[in-house]
């Protein structure tokens, strides 16, 4: 359930909004990194403690991939590097930050610099940062001290029935945990193929590969992040040559391929970028390509990783 109380806070004045809404003013769709982006934390931060919260979950998290959010160029690192290590481990579905930490997730959000959440807490609190610096906060209180206060800040708060970035407005598209049904059917396709290909999406847009033999099985599945969404595909093939002369001669798919230390890259290529293709995957030892359309994409196995009570919250 999302809480009773949303309020819409904006830069935007709404006298300068047409009779569908549409603003038609002139401030800027973009971050002016400076007194507004911090009016915004600041309004939120208000919000927050009128609402007696300082930790957030994380979730759904995002970073900038093939398709890119927001209106301004992505940033390199996906500005999370000072927040969360490079292999960005604490970022991940249900992690739970501080309030400090939440509020430069929202900063990152309101630049476009490519990361995005949703930050909950329950059905007591929710922050959403939509399109053009609308932020959507959601409390279980009236927070009329925060209404105030933001208003104060030269922001405009106005009330909502529901934020239009709710979760359970949107239905996930997988549903199967991965539980021990779901790795019992994976050693049975390890039983017949003896090695087959696992890809963790540890966040929307970015994903992990694994090489999973009887072997190395187990010490895959303990690495795995928190409620990753796991597809088990068919095995790489040695002959790379074979895997480039099958690229269709028009559209996209996402190439995959094992170097010769045993790392697993991945990439995005279209008609246009074959030959250079070529030039980055040379000497690599084994190659596959995956279609990117969804009625294309038929792997062995899909599930999400539930939580160690074995529910699964993860919205994939």
């Amino acid at each position: 359930m999302s809480p009773s109380f949303v309020h819409r806070i904006t830069k935007y004045d709404p006298a300068d909004r047409d009779e569908r809404g549409h603003y038609t003013g002139a401030e800027d769709t973009v971050s002016d990194y400076g007194p507004v982006e911090a009016a915004y934390l600041a309004a939120i931060a208000a919000f927050a403690e009128a609402s007696g919260i300082d930790r957030l979950e994380i979730r759904e998290p995002a970073v900038t991939g093939f398709v890119h959010f927001g209106v301004e160029l992505p940033v390199e690192g996906h500005v999370l590097s000072g927040l969360f290590p490079p292999d960005l481990t604490g970022y991940h579905d249900g992690a739970e930050v501080s309030l400090p930490v939440a509020l430069e997730l929202v900063r990152a959000m309101l630049r476009d610099q490519g990361a995005w959440c949703r930050l909950e807490a329950g059905d007591v609190f929710t922050v959403h940062v939509g399109w053009d610096q609308y932020v959507y906060v959601g409390s279980d209180r009236l927070c009329a001290d925060a209404v105030a206060r933001t208003r104060k800040l030269g922001l405009f708060p106005e009330p909502m029935t529901a934020s239009p970035y709710a979760a359970e407005l949107e239905e996930p598209e997988v549903t199967e945990a991965a539980g021990e049904d779901f790795w019992a059917r994976v050693h049975t396709e390890l039983a017949s193929r003896q090695t087959v290909l696992l890809e963790e999406a540890y966040v929307r847009n970015a994903a992990r590969w694994h090489r999973l033999t009887p072997e190395n099985l187990d010490t895959v599945r303990a690495g795995l992040s928190p409620r990753a969404l796991l597809t088990v595909w068919p095995d790489l093939t040695p002959d790379v040559g074979a895997a480039l002369a099958a690229l269709p001669e028009e559209g996209s798919v996402e190439l995959v391929w094992e170097a010769q230390d045993g790392t697993i890259s991945h990439t995005i290529v279209d008609d246009t970028e074959h030959q250079q293709l070529a030039a980055l995957v040379a000497g690599a030892r084994a190659a596959c390509a995956l279609p990117l359309c969804v009625d294309e994409r038929h792997p062995l196995l899909c599930a999400v990783l539930p939580d160690s009570d074995g529910v699964l919250r993860a919205r994939w």
